[in-house]
Formats: C-alpha cells, structure tokens, sequence
C-alpha cells in the first residue's frame, strides 16, 4: 500500500472524520468499524474486521439496519421463507452444485 499522509482535526466531542483517501485505503464505508492500537507512542488504525465478511451479508445487514432506523420494521417472514431458512440452518451449501428446476433472472 502506498503511503498516505492526512490531517483530520478532533472535535469538542473527541471524535475524527476519516479522510477519504484512508477510508477508501481501508475499505471501510458508512457504518465500517476502524480499529486503533497504541504502538510505541504511534497510532495505527485498521479496518476491524466485521463478524460477517461478505459484502452481500454486510449489504443486506446495511439495508436492514436503515429500515430499521427509518422506522420500517419488518413484522414477520413468510411461512414458507421462515421454514427454509430454519431448514438450511447449520447445513453446508455447495455453490457449484447445480440447481434443479427453473430458474428465472
């Protein structure tokens, strides 16, 4: 990684706005999670790692967490929906296994 040198400046509050640049050098976006370790007098700030790395799990949990902080909550699951996702619960999926039946895009 290349070097990078910005400047952010503390608030009242005690909190940083992360530049740009470091943000996109991070990958960390809207509700990324940093880390910062104290090392020899030098802090040094990483992207924490999130308890779901998949970028499709962390959009889906994104958009659930706006619904919910836009007061749109979600009441129940459909039956059916509820019952395949307690069914596949705990059990290995083989994305390249083929798929059976019709398949609609």
């Amino acid at each position: 990684m290349s070097e990078i040198h910005e400047i952010a400046t503390l608030t009242s509050k005690g909190q940083l706005t992360l530049p740009k640049s470091i943000r996109q050098a991070l990958g960390v976006d809207i509700g990324g999670k940093v880390a910062f370790d104290l090392r020899d007098g030098e802090v040094v700030v990483t992207r924490a790692h999130a308890e779901h790395e998949d970028p499709a799990i962390g959009a889906f949990l994104a958009l659930l967490e706006a619904d919910i902080r836009a007061g749109r909550h979600l009441q129940s699951l459909p039956e059916d929906l509820a019952r395949a996702m307690l069914a596949s619960a705990g059990h290995a999926v083989n994305l390249d296994e083929d798929i059976e039946g019709e398949v609609a895009l």
